[in-house]
């Protein structure tokens, strides 16, 4: 086999404006870009670090670093889930051996996976947490979505949700309490989110203390973000939650992240497929999970000042299957 050369790169993408969650905000999305390149062919993956699992860009190309002989000399996506643990830098690194492994071979990644081709796909729309009468000013600039997620914080999040349902009435809401309730908040907030028409709960509280969701009368369905990463972390996850978030920075790249859809599917859990904020390259491999997901929530380029130019087309929240310039 002709040697590879692999490179990673530290690149900043503004947010227009910004994006807050519980933990704190943002004004840029902050990625890592792996090229990969043989036989005059490159293939690219996007991660993006995220500092609630003690990741940084630092911490990320050091990683990368480790596996750079082995991936130069030939070590493939299955010898990759061994050489490096799940997390952002393995994601980055899968993902440009796929979109290599297709480029070299002539086939899409659907073809060399063994899943249907992604067709168009409705994306979720992230309002950034807020006040109540700032979530639902913004709530009403996209009442024409036919999915809106948003971010929580604890106190005053029935409020939140009043004033973007009152201001989007005929829109589909998902919230993301991003670990930020307690359990009184949760007996309270549920019936409440019910009542609010909200069809998703995402991670209401922090990984490791939510046992208690297993017990609870739970009238809109929880989904376990936080609390579930790979196939290694299903089982504690799979009597407590309905549904599980995706997302390839957790699983470690589309390999994991396929193996985990399959998994989840066989504990009959419904999967929603997700992402950190980054551009269309970290979307368009999390786009290959489509087929298995009830929900999708892969808007992260829409929240950018602008997109890699040969970015995912999005017409309005509809995502089109992505163009092999960009990858696959």
């Amino acid at each position: 086999m002709t040697k590879r050369t692999l490179s990673a790169a530290a690149e900043s993408w503004p947010i227009r404006g910004s994006f807050r969650i519980s933990r704190g905000a943002k004004t840029a999305a902050e990625v890592v870009v792996i090229t990969i390149e043989q036989d005059g062919v490159q293939g690219r993956g996007e991660c993006v670090p995220y500092a609630r699992y003690n990741e940084s860009i630092s911490s990320v190309l050091d990683e990368i670093t480790t596996v750079r002989d082995a991936i130069q000399h030939g070590a493939g996506r299955q010898d990759l889930l061994s050489l490096l643990p799940s997390g952002a830098a393995r994601n980055a690194v899968d993902c440009a051996l796929w979109d290599l492994e297709a480029k070299l071979s002539g086939k899409t990644i659907a073809q060399l996976a063994g899943i249907p081709e992604p067709g168009p796909l409705i994306t979720a729309y992230t309002l950034s947490l807020d006040s109540p009468e700032k979530m639902g000013e913004a709530a009403a600039l996209q009442a024409h979505r036919p999915l809106i997620k948003l971010k929580l914080g604890g106190d005053l999040d029935v409020e939140r949700v009043t004033a973007v349902r009152a201001a989007a009435p005929k829109t589909r809401l998902i919230v993301d309490a991003n670990e930020a309730w307690t359990l009184p908040m949760m007996e309270d907030y549920f019936p409440r989110m019910a009542d609010l028409g909200v069809e998703l709960i995402e991670q209401p509280m922090p990984a490791g203390q939510d046992l208690a969701l297993g017990d609870m009368d739970r009238p809109v369905p929880v989904c376990a973000d936080e609390s579930c990463h790979d196939t290694a972390t299903l089982d504690e996850v799979a009597a407590i939650y309905d549904y599980i978030n995706i997302k390839l920075d957790k699983t470690g790249g589309l390999t994991e992240a396929l193996l985990l859809a399959e998994a989840a599917r066989d504990f009959g859990l419904g999967v929603m497929v997700g992402c950190m904020l980054g551009t269309s390259l970290g979307m368009a491999p999390a786009m290959m999970l489509g087929g298995f997901a009830r929900f999708v929530d892969l808007d992260g380029p829409l929240l950018l000042e602008k997109d890699r130019p040969e970015g995912i087309r999005f017409d309005g929240s509809v995502m089109h299957a992505p163009d092999h310039r960009l990858w696959g």
